[in-house]
């Protein structure tokens, strides 16, 4: 009786060596490539330094917000200041203020207001300047 010996097969350490290349070829795509690899790195590093200048932002409003805040102090409340803005806020003025009116670019009018009389001034504020 003859033995005979059979060869090993060639395609089941083929077949293996083609998984673990492709598997070794999917790992280093995702770290080039993937959700955490060096290309979102990048991307990440930016999206950081864009939230760390709107939380600036953000963090001045805030600063702004509490110090409108804390001028409502009973404390800390001006009288004088509070009576010129509720005058600013209402458009009246006291009897004894002086009033200095100004265009729209925030520059003193002058010229013929002197001239015009009481009840005429009164109508030119009443309606608008022209």
């Amino acid at each position: 009786m003859s033995t005979r010996l059979k060869r090993p097969a060639i395609w089941r350490p083929l077949g293996m060596t083609l998984v673990l290349i492709a598997f070794q070829a999917y790992l280093g795509y995702s770290a080039i490539n993937g959700q955490f690899g060096t290309q979102s790195q990048k991307q990440m590093l930016a999206d950081i330094e864009d939230l760390k200048a709107q939380s600036s932002v953000l963090q001045a409003e805030i600063d702004s917000y509490r110090h409108r805040s804390s001028l409502f102090d009973p404390e800390r409340l001006d009288p004088d200041i509070l009576t010129e803005q509720a005058r600013s806020l209402l458009s009246m003025a006291h009897p004894d203020d002086i009033v200095v009116m100004v265009d729209s670019d925030g520059k003193p009018i002058t010229g013929s207001s002197f001239q015009l009389t009481k009840r005429e001034v009164n109508a030119k504020i009443e309606v608008g300047i022209d």
